[in-house]
């Protein structure tokens, strides 16, 4: 029986399965940013779908690679205060909006060390008010560019290049997007294409995946650094990582966008780019892991000053016609299981504020904390409890341009009274069937966009998910 025929039959059973998965409910514990499916851990008829987990080991033997997911996320919120309002603001009226996302994920071994991955998507669906109106805002799985109908396109298409350094080995920490299997203690990966900053950097054990953990785009990553990105949170570029399993050093070049949170990315490369260095100490605290990491983060981009928006007009927002501005960036990113049940996490994150941010959100100093609490206490191992919260403020440039009545990507209500945006985010992720899951989510914005004027907002939320 040829590979090929063999993965055709596969790949067919998965596009048959994407209907039902995406008709059912959430996936398993933390796998990384935006997890396009889950690696089986267990036999064959311990899943959700035993056939075609069995073929899937059968493939993955073979030197192919076939995983998928489905998460669908409701999110609604009632009226609230707002005695006025703008063209970025969020509205006041009660309303609900929802995203579903699939992905099938196909990946093949070419030679030691080196893997091809493809991720297909099917998107539809908005967030509240047209992803806009709030910071932080409440749903990672959520664009600005969202769709009544279908939408696909391919988020990830890379080579990757793993050099071990070592004869001894560790676990691939269920990666969905690596082949299962140990890896060399010490290596050097190499990743070429197109794929997420995310996917390699600010990594976190707690707040890293909106799809399996919290939802809020401040809790998924750190949110005053604008990561280099399209409008749906994709980019091109390389990255470099190094890693003992005690530390580790990363470096990337990644393109940027065109135009603020423009879906196009710039093709004067050697003019717009993003760089970015994070160091991490992976460590033991009474017999606890944890982990520190220090992101460092330099952007070229068409971006204005804010004084120059204000001497050429605010309607000169969306692209600045004098040439490129820089940007740096610092955040901070801590993890520690506390108990073998409860876990922390907390990021500190910066950019200078000279520049209006171009990629990710508005804003420009962020604090966010919180804690994860598995059931086990309750009988219930595969659930989990997660709690946390985050600050966010506005550059003394953001606010006055926002006082003046300027209008940005995300946010913008044509007046300002100013104060810190804070979000506290809670949510129950419960195991209903191997491979389906199911979160209760409730998040509390106060002051948003900046705005003590409107709010506070409650949002109330479902994510149903299914991965394989």
């Amino acid at each position: 029986m040829s590979h090929a025929g063999t993965l055709g039959r596969a790949v067919h059973a998965a596009l048959a399965a994407l209907p039902l998965l995406a008709a059912l409910p959430v996936a398993a514990a933390a796998q990384g940013h935006g997890s396009a499916g889950v690696p089986n851990v267990g036999p064959p008829e311990a899943a959700l779908l035993p056939n075609l987990a069995a073929r899937q080991d059968r493939l993955e033997e073979q030197g192919w690679l076939l995983r998928g997911q489905a998460t669908f996320v409701l999110q609604g919120t009632p009226d609230f205060r707002s005695p006025y309002r703008g063209e970025r603001s969020l509205s006041p009226v009660a309303n609900a909006r929802n995203t579903l996302s699939t992905d099938l994920l196909l990946g093949r071994r070419l030679w030691d060390g080196a893997e091809a991955i493809v991720d297909i998507a099917i998107t539809r669906g908005f967030g509240l008010s047209g992803s806009q109106g709030v910071a932080a805002f409440p749903n990672n799985e959520a664009f600005r560019l969202g769709s009544t109908g279908p939408y696909l396109y391919t988020p990830r298409v890379f080579l990757r290049q793993t050099i071990g350094l070592s004869a001894e080995t560790v676990p691939c920490e269920d990666d969905p997007l690596r082949f299962t299997g140990p890896l060399p203690r010490e290596r050097v990966t190499i990743t070429l294409g197109k794929f997420s900053v995310w996917d390699i950097f600010d990594d976190n054990r707690y707040a890293h995946d909106a799809r399996t953990q919290f939802l809020n785009w401040a809790l998924v990553g750190a949110g005053a650094f604008d990561f280099a990105a399209d409008a749906r949170g994709w980019t091109e570029g390389v990255a470099l990582e190094w890693e003992n399993g005690s530390w580790g050093v990363r470096a990337g070049a990644f393109r940027v966008a065109r135009q603020v949170n423009g879906l196009f990315l710039d093709p004067a490369v050697t003019r717009a780019h993003q760089l970015l260095a994070q160091l991490d100490r992976f460590y033991m605290l009474g017999g606890r892991s944890g982990a520190l990491r220090l992101i460092y983060g330099y952007s070229r981009a068409r971006q204005s000053r804010w004084g120059e928006l204000f001497a050429n007009g605010f309607e000169t927002f969306d692209i600045n016609p004098a040439g490129y501005r820089a940007k740096q960036m610092l955040a901070l990113n801590w993890e520690h299981e506390l108990t073998g049940e409860l876990g922390a996490f907390a990021r500190l994150s910066w950019n200078d504020g000279r520049t209006q941010n171009w990629m990710f959100t508005e804003m420009d100093r962020a604090v966010s904390a919180g804690l994860v609490l598995i059931g086990t206490r309750w009988g219930r191992d595969a659930d989990a409890i997660g709690l946390a919260v985050n600050i966010g403020w506005a550059s003394a440039g953001r606010r006055a341009y926002l006082g003046a009545g300027g209008i940005g990507f995300i946010t913008g209500d044509g007046r300002l009274n100013g104060a810190p945006e804070a979000v506290a985010e809670t949510y129950y992720d419960m195991r209903l069937a191997p491979g389906v899951r199911m979160a209760a989510n409730f998040q509390l914005v106060t002051n948003p966009a900046y705005n003590a004027d409107r709010g506070p907002v409650p949002v109330l939320g479902l994510r149903l998910r299914t991965a394989f």
